[in-house]
C-alpha cells in the first residue's frame, strides 16, 4: 500500500489520544480523528479530519481507517463502565481495521498488567500476572495484538506509568488529588509514605511515541518499550511539588480515604476500578527504559515545575491562563 502518512486516532478527546494525535501532527501526519459526535469536539483538534463513528462498531472502525498507515487505540469506556464488555470487542475492531489496510495499531499502556511478582522494577519482559480485573484485560488486549502480529498486523506497545498533563482527563491527578477548575487549596495524595511511584507527562510520553512511529522500519511486528517520565523515590514529593507550583506552599496534603472507597465501590464503578488499583501505591513501581533509550538516544523529559505548571493551567488550577482540557 502508499504510505500516506494518515494517523487514526481512536480516543482522540482523551488524554493520550490528544496528545499522541498532537506530536504526530507536527512531525508532518495527517490526523483522523473518529469520534460518536464529532461536530461537539471537532474545535478540540481543528486541523484534523473529523469522522463520525462508533469504536465498538467494526463497519465505523473499519470505514474510518481506509487507506490509513497508523491507528491509534487510545480509546476506553468513559467513567471505567462496562469494561468486561466493550474494551476486548473494541480492540478487535481495530486488530481487523488494521489488518485490511496494512496499518502499525500503536497502543498506549500501563502498569494495570503487572502484578507484585513484576515490581519493583519493570523491564518489557516481566511477567504479566495482575491483580486486577483491570489488569486481565489489558493482558488479553495485548496477547491480542501479539497473535495479530504473528498474521501480519504491526504492533506497537509503550507502557508507562501514572498519566498526567494539560490534556489530562480520566486520571489519579485530575479524579483523586486535586480538583480541576479550582485552585490547588489541598492535594490527596493516595500512596504511603516513602514510597516510590512513576508519573509520564503525557507531552513527552506522545513524543516518544511520535519518535519510534517515525522509525517503524526499525521496528518488529510486535514491540514492546518502556517509558520511565518522572520518578519520585518519596511518591510523596509529587504532591509537595504540586503545591509550590500552585504557589501554595502551605496547602495541607491529606490521606486518600481508600477505606471509604472501598465501601462505595459496591454502588460507584469508578470506585471500584479505583480500588483494585491501591496495591500499586503500596508499593515502589518503577519502569525500566534502558531499551527506550538504546533505540531513540534519550527520552523525551520534560522538566518537572514546567510539567506540572502546563498541567495545572490546563486544569484551570491556575488563574492565569485558560483552558486547554480535554474530555
Amino acid at each position: 500500500m502508499t504510505d500516506t502518512r494518515t494517523a487514526l486516532i481512536l480516543g482522540a478527546t482523551g488524554g493520550a489520544g490528544f496528545e499522541i494525535a498532537r506530536a504526530l501532527r507536527a512531525r508532518g501526519w495527517q490526523i483522523r480523528a473518529m469520534h460518536r459526535r464529532p461536530d461537539d469536539v471537532s474545535a478540540l483538534m481543528p486541523d484534523a479530519d473529523w469522522i463520525q463513528g462508533d469504536a465498538m462498531k467494526a463497519g465505523d472502525v473499519l470505514m474510518a481507517a481506509t487507506h490509513a498507515d497508523l491507528i491509534v487505540h487510545a480509546v476506553n469506556p468513559p467513567g471505567y463502565r462496562n469494561w468486561s464488555k466493550l474494551v476486548l470487542p473494541m480492540i478487535d475492531n481495530t486488530i481487523a481495521a488494521a489488518r485490511v489496510n496494512g496499518a502499525r495499531i500503536v497502543l498506549p499502556g500501563t502498569v494495570y498488567n503487572y502484578g507484585p511478582d513484576a515490581f519493583p522494577l519493570l523491564r518489557e519482559t516481566s511477567p504479566q500476572n495482575p491483580k486486577s480485573r483491570k489488569g486481565a484485560i489489558r493482558v488479553e488486549m495485548e496477547a491480542r495484538l501479539r497473535r495479530a502480529a504473528e498474521t501480519g498486523v504491526n504492533v506497537l506497545v509503550v507502557r508507562a506509568g501514572d498519566f498526567f498533563g494539560p490534556n489530562t482527563g480520566n486520571s489519579w491527578l485530575a479524579q483523586g488529588m486535586i480538583k480541576p477548575g479550582q485552585p490547588v487549596r489541598a492535594i490527596t495524595y493516595p500512596g504511603k509514605p516513602g514510597i516510590g511511584h512513576a508519573w509520564a507527562y503525557l507531552p513527552d510520553f506522545a513524543e516518544t511515541v511520535a519518535r519510534l512511529v517515525d522509525r517503524g522500519d526499525e521496528l518488529a511486528a510486535f514491540e514492546t518499550f518502556h517509558f520511565n517520565g518522572h520518578w519520585f523515590e518519596d511518591g510523596g514529593d509529587m504532591a509537595d511539588q504540586i503545591r509550590s507550583v500552585a504557589g501554595q506552599p502551605d496547602a495541607p496534603i491529606k490521606r486518600f480515604p481508600w477505606l471509604l472507597l472501598h465501601l462505595l465501590k459496591p454502588f460507584m464503578p469508578l470506585f471500584r476500578e479505583m480500588a483494585e488499583m491501591q496495591y500499586l501505591w503500596n508499593v515502589p513501581v518503577r519502569f525500566d527504559n534502558s531499551r527506550l533509550v538504546s533505540r531513540l538516544g534519550s527520552e523525551p523529559h520534560t522538566p518537572l515545575d514546567e510539567a506540572l505548571r502546563e498541567t495545572l493551567r490546563g486544569m484551570k488550577c491556575l488563574p492565569d491562563a485558560p483552558s486547554q482540557a480535554v474530555g
